[in-house]
């Protein structure tokens, strides 16, 4: 079994607490900038077992009453259609889809900001459409000479153009589809108006990574370089904390670079500055969470390699650069690992090697690593997919999960009716046959019964996997890496 490494119960105790404090601090009124993911923190939960990837609204959930969310994204990003890589969906769609979610938890969305609005053709035509909703829209506009022309960014030429967000909770946390939206710019903005209006409001930060209380060099922040190898953003020490305090905490580049800017902004706005350092300015918790730091270590470390297999596998599909590659190879170096410490990866290209075509891994909860190969029927993923599932259910591996009768019109289907030149099934076909047998068939059944113990599983397959294939183990919460190969020599690949 995994061990739990992060204490979920404590972690919503302590930020919950600390933010009301915080807003406290203020005089009962905080723009909170929310960075990262709300939803869906895969990579948290990767490197901190135990982690929920939805207990960031758990912990919202929790000041529900007090709260209300702003929603921040940019004109340009909705003019240039800037699409979320892991969803295939454009920012401003995914404004619409996380309002939907949060209301969906019972979470208040207020209104949602237009920033650098220019009145481009696209934003005002999602912005009439945010108004047919019935949804609250605001724009912000861009500053010349953002963010050093300090004197006319807090000014009413400067913060003074945008729009007045209304908000009515103690709670304002301003979130986006992306990062680069403007979220706090916005709440700086609101800084200024509320302090025009004589209402004392303050800004803090929620950054989960890198963790300010864990040292530079541990593998939980380290990870974090390496999920942001594409991007200039780099952990440090935090300077002006160290000088503050004489304590070294740990915060990235870009906070570091733009605190003088931020605190310049402060003394304007409030006559000094409320943060010593940018470390003061977060809020962040989970580091006081964390009950196992060796399993933290080693989870971190897998997740390096994976990120390592990632960008490989970008760079062949021709979407990533060299650069992410070599950044993550000499954060593997200064953490003493190589792609051999991946035992799935060895286990499926050991059976690559064997069988003379594609094949995959899967390490089971129990440390037990399963295999499979490219057949005519079935492909490499659906039959480890089937290997795992009986080894799980204890059927012996002789036993047919699925019949050969039922597989060959599927591929009939496929083939003659479909246009699909490849006829072997995917998992995803694999899954929905293997349901089907399970009505009539008591071991499809109870193989069925398995696939939610996968979630959390590492997966490695020798060749580079179809977006079905993908979608379909994500889905699963399997950890999937593949080798930087394609399965054929075609130019095009669905």
């Amino acid at each position: 079994m995994k061990k739990i490494a992060f204490d979920c119960q404590k972690y919503v105790e302590l930020q919950t607490r600390h933010i009301r404090e915080r807003i406290d601090e203020f005089g009962g009124k905080l723009y909170l900038e929310f960075g990262g993911k709300l939803f869906d923190d895969y990579h948290a939960s990767r490197v901190l077992p135990g982690f929920k990837p939805s207990i960031k609204i758990d912990m919202l959930t929790a000041l529900k009453d007090e709260a209300e969310i702003v929603m921040v994204i940019s004109s340009i990003d909705i003019e240039k259609n800037k699409v979320r890589g892991e969803l295939g969906i454009t920012y401003d769609q995914d404004v619409l889809r996380l309002i939907d979610a949060f209301r969906g938890c019972g979470l208040y969305v207020g209104s949602v900001v237009l920033t650098q609005y220019n009145s481009q053709p696209a934003v005002v035509a999602f912005e009439k459409r945010l108004e047919k909703l019935g949804i609250t829209t605001y724009k912000h506009y861009r500053i010349e000479g953002y963010p050093s022309n300090v004197k006319l960014i807090v000014s009413d030429d400067g913060y003074g153009r945008n729009d007045f967000i209304q908000t009515t909770r103690r709670l304002v946390v301003m979130t986006a589809p992306g990062a680069g939206s403007g979220k706090m710019a916005t709440c700086l903005s609101q800084l200024y108006h509320e302090h025009k209006r004589g209402v004392k409001a303050g800004y803090a930060k929620f950054e989960t990574f890198p963790i300010w209380n864990l040292p530079l060099n541990h593998p939980v922040n380290i990870a974090y370089e390496a999920a942001t190898a594409d991007l200039d953003d780099l952990n440090c020490i935090d300077p002006f904390h160290l000088e503050a305090y004489g304590v070294q905490t740990v915060n990235y580049n870009r906070d570091v670079e733009i605190f003088p800017v931020l605190r310049a902004i402060f003394q304007r706005i409030y006559g000094e500055s409320p943060y010593k350092s940018p470390t003061d300015m977060g809020v962040n918790m989970a580091g006081n969470a964390i009950c196992d730091d060796e399993a933290c270590r080693n989870a971190a470390l897998q997740e390096i390699i994976r990120r390592y297999y990632g960008a490989l596998c970008q760079q062949r599909k021709g979407i990533g650069e060299e650069d992410s590659v070599r950044k993550i190879e000499i954060l593997m170096s200064q953490c003493g690992i190589t792609q051999d410490d991946r035992a799935v990866a060895a286990a499926a290209n050991k059976r690559a090697e064997e069988t003379n075509g594609p094949a995959a891994a899967i390490e089971l909860d129990d440390g037990r690593i399963i295999t499979g190969k490219t057949s005519e029927l079935l492909g490499a993923s659906s039959a480890m997919l089937l290997n795992a599932l009986k080894a799980l259910a204890e059927i012996d591996d002789d036993i047919y999960l699925i019949s050969p009768e039922v597989i060959e019109p599927i591929q009939e289907l496929k083939t003659q009716h479909l246009g699909n030149n490849n006829p072997r099934l995917h998992t995803d076909e694999i899954l929905i046959a293997l349901s089907v047998c399970a009505v009539t068939d008591k071991n499809a059944r109870l193989a069925l019964d398995q696939i939610k113990k996968l979630s959390g599983c590492e997966m490695h397959s020798s060749v580079l996997l179809s977006q079905v294939d993908e979608r379909l183990l994500k889905k699963l919460g399997i950890n999937l890496t593949c080798e930087p190969t394609y399965q054929t020599k075609k130019l095009y690949h669905s």
